[in-house]
């Protein structure tokens, strides 16, 4: 039910960038957010950092947008976004004790990690940040050279739908290294 509160205000814009314009679906998305940032929080009863900051950028971005009746400031919400983890997830490689790659699977309960050694963290650190730079790339492209409406579809569905089979393949790397055996133990 949480995730379904993380996706709503986009699915919300969409919906208002296909059958309004995109300053009514920028106010939706900045009104949405922030709500959704608040049921989220007290749903789980903790602060999401990646979706506090992507509600930081939606009304910022947004209020640019509205201030001067310019989309072009919303297009480039997501690749500043992006290109902001992507610095993070960089400097992450050489700062603190662990690369980010490595603490959000972390966050995974019941992998056993312990086979992976701080190169290979810090290989996937680095996947992470050319991810995100190529997927802000795509998005510019996209808003760029395409309509409106098909940048917005792409916006939702298919910057989700990379992110989501780039993490498919992250936690299949991940599974190869650990071992499926050890995986199935830890579960059972």
């Amino acid at each position: 039910m949480t995730l379904f509160f993380e996706f709503l205000p986009l699915l919300m814009f969409f919906g208002v960038l296909l059958y309004k314009d995109i300053y009514a679906a920028v106010v939706v998305l900045m009104i949405a957010m922030p709500i959704g940032l608040l049921v989220k929080t007290v749903r789980t009863g903790s602060l999401d950092k990646m979706y506090m900051w992507s509600t930081i950028f939606a009304l910022f971005f947004g209020a640019l947008t509205l201030y001067f009746k310019n989309p072009y400031f919303t297009y480039w919400k997501p690749t500043a976004f992006y290109w902001v983890v992507a610095m993070a997830f960089l400097v992450s490689t050489w700062a603190g004790e662990k690369p980010l790659a490595q603490r959000f699977f972390g966050l995974v309960e019941g992998l056993s990690l312990e086979k992976i050694t701080p190169l290979q963290w810090k290989k996937l650190n680095i996947v992470w940040v050319l991810f995100f730079v190529g997927a802000g790339f795509l998005n510019i492209y996209v808003a760029y050279n395409y309509s409106e409406k098909t940048w917005g579809t792409f916006k939702v569905f298919g910057l989700m739908g990379l992110t989501l089979v780039f993490m498919l393949a992250q936690t299949f790397w991940i599974a190869n290294l650990i071992g499926a055996d050890s995986i199935a133990e830890e579960q059972e």
